[in-house]
This record gives structure tokens, C-alpha cells and sequence, in this order.
């Protein structure tokens, strides 16, 4: 009986494939995968400090930066010390329950970010379209309040895409073809209709991809228009040089995460395992190496971070 076996696969393990197809380029790929993670953990690590204890950093885009920076640490901690673990030792068998837990965050601080990243376009609007109303719109409060609702609500989205993705019987087989236990490829395990699933993640995309996209995009249609009405070459270069790395964040992010995401179709659910290796990849492309080229991105043409570190840096050599 389906329902029996289903009990019973529950109360067992998931096996996650990864590159067991490759053993030859485990090891490799694991060394490349810890380099990545100490980067971002070093990396975001430095604008967390720089946000929170120079004082010149105390503003509504670097308050926001620092929670993308907090999320990208939490976010690949979710995933690559279970993935560097497998590949090192060859333990690829995860637990329902840590499977759970690992699709819950995972799934969560993705949606987060899609709501940070659409809040910090906002945040680029108001600085430049309206200079002199900017403290009193982007108040500390308001700041804190923005951050809170990404938070909560992409804490809710993975709640409910989570509750729903486990509460579905498993059979047949435990073995996940992917690295850490992504909901889709968690779905392709399901004997059972998973025409809500797909229809709560439509809705899900829509309020997490679509809306977040929407309000970049009408943002930098008027920051290009009220750049465009300066006179000064010097205005018009320091808007763009604000808002250049915050755009090249979304392009990447968005473009990777879109792709994935945008049409969870059941026929995309039944592909054969030698055509999901891209499939494997683009996760862990968004899941990694984004977080480890963002604090990169924000540090390179920003003057503000860098004379932070160069006076954090002055500070020890003093010390």
C-alpha cells in the first residue's frame, strides 16, 4: 500500500546525489566550494562591522546593506557545511527533519532577499528623486519596519512552500539528485498530486519575483529620469556610481534566481537525472558565489566602505 510505504520512507533519510556522478572532481570542487564560504564569511562579515560601528556607515542604504550581508552568511551556512560534508566524506544521507529545516531556511532567506533587494531600490529612489524629504521618509523606523516585513514575510513564504512540500507522500525512492534538499527537487520524489504546491508557489513568485521587480524597475525608471534633468556631469556621475552596484547585484541575482524559480511546471518535475546537472548548479551558483561576489560588488566603487576600512585598518595598526 502507497500510504504504508509512505510512512516508512518518512520515518527514514534522504540521500542527496550532489556529484556522485563525478567522483574524480569532489575533492576540487570541494575545496573550491570552502574557498566561496570563507570569502562570504569574511567578506559580508567586514560590512556587517563596518555598518554597525562607523558611525559615517549609520545611514538607511548601508543599514540595509548589512542585513543583505547578515542574510548571505545565513543563507550559504544553511547549505555548505552539509555540502562540503558529503563531498569530503561521502555521508550524503540527511534526515527528514534536517531536510526540513534546510529547505525552510534555505527557501526563507532566498524570498528575504528578493524583498531586500526590492526595498533597497526604494531606498536608491527616495535618495535621489526626493534628497531633502529622504530622513523623514527613510526614518530609522521606517528602515526597521521595511527590514522586519521582508523578514517575516519570507519566514511565512517558506513556512507554507515547506509545510506543504513535506506533508506530500514519498515512494518509491529516497535519493534527492541535487546538493542540499531544494524543494523542487524534493517535489520529483512526491506520488502524489502536487497541483497545489504549484499553485501556491505561482502566487509565491508573483508577491516574491514579480512585485520586487516591479518596484526596481519604475525606481530606476525615475532615478534615469531625474538624473537625466541634472546639470551638474558631477551629480550625474555620483547618482549612478550610488545605484550601479545595488543594479548589478539585482541583474545577477534575479536573472539566476528567475530562471529556476519562475515556472515550477510538473513536466519540469519529471525531467530524466542526466539532464538536471544545470539544474544543481544554478542554485548553488545564487546560493554561493552571489553572496561571495556581493560584498565585492558594493565595496569596489563605493568610497564610503572604503575609507571605512581603511580607517578600521589605521585603528588596529594605532591599537
Amino acid at each position: 500500500d502507497c500510504q504504508i510505504l509512505c510512512l516508512t520512507f518518512e520515518a527514514l533519510e534522504f540521500i542527496l546525489l550532489g556529484l556522485s556522478g563525478y567522483p574524480k572532481f569532489e575533492m576540487s570542487f570541494s575545496a573550491l566550494v570552502l574557498i566561496m564560504y570563507l570569502v562570504i564569511l569574511s567578506g559580508n562579515g567586514v560590512l556587517i562591522i563596518l555598518s554597525i560601528f562607523d558611525s559615517r556607515l549609520h545611514t538607511p542604504m548601508y543599514f540595509f546593506l548589512g542585513n543583505l550581508s547578515f542574510l548571505d552568511i545565513c543563507y550559504t551556512s544553511c547549505s555548505v557545511p552539509s555540502i562540503l560534508v558529503s563531498l569530503i566524506s561521502k555521508k550524503r544521507n540527511i534526515s527528514f527533519s534536517g531536510c526540513t529545516l534546510q529547505m525552510f531556511f534555505v527557501f526563507a532567506m532566498g524570498s528575504t532577499e528578493c524583498l531586500l533587494l526590492g526595498m533597497m531600490a526604494f531606498d536608491r529612489y527616495v535618495a535621489i528623486c526626493n534628497p531633502l524629504r529622504y530622513p523623514i521618509i527613510m526614518s530609522k523606523r521606517v528602515c526597521i519596519l521595511m527590514s522586519s516585513v521582508s523578514w517575516l514575510s519570507g519566514g511565512i513564504n517558506s513556512a507554507v512552500q515547506t509545510s506543504l512540500a513535506m506533508r506530500l507522500p514519498f515512494c518509491g525512492t529516497n535519493i534527492i539528485n541535487h546538493f542540499t534538499c531544494e524543494i523542487l527537487a524534493v517535489l520529483k520524489l512526491a506520488c502524489a498530486d502536487i497541483s497545489l504546491n504549484i499553485i501556491t508557489m505561482s502566487i509565491a513568485n508573483i508577491i516574491f519575483l514579480v512585485l520586487p521587480l516591479l518596484v526596481i524597475f519604475f525606481s530606476y525608471m525615475f532615478i534615469l529620469y531625474t538624473i537625466l534633468r541634472m546639470n551638474s556631469a558631477t551629480g550625474r556621475r555620483k547618482a549612478f556610481s550610488t545605484c550601479s552596484a545595488h543594479l548589478t547585484v539585482v541583474i545577477i541575482f534575479f536573472g539566476t534566481i528567475f530562471f529556476m524559480y519562475s515556472k515550477p511546471k510538473s513536466q519540469d518535475l519529471n525531467r530524466e537525472d542526466k539532464l538536471q546537472t544545470s539544474d544543481k548548479l544554478i542554485p548553488l551558483f545564487y546560493g554561493e558565489v552571489i553572496p561571495m561576489l556581493n560584498p565585492i560588488i558594493y565595496s569596489l566603487r563605493n568610497k564610503d566602505v572604503k575609507a571605512a576600512v581603511k580607517h578600521m585598518l589605521n585603528q588596529k595598526g594605532i591599537q
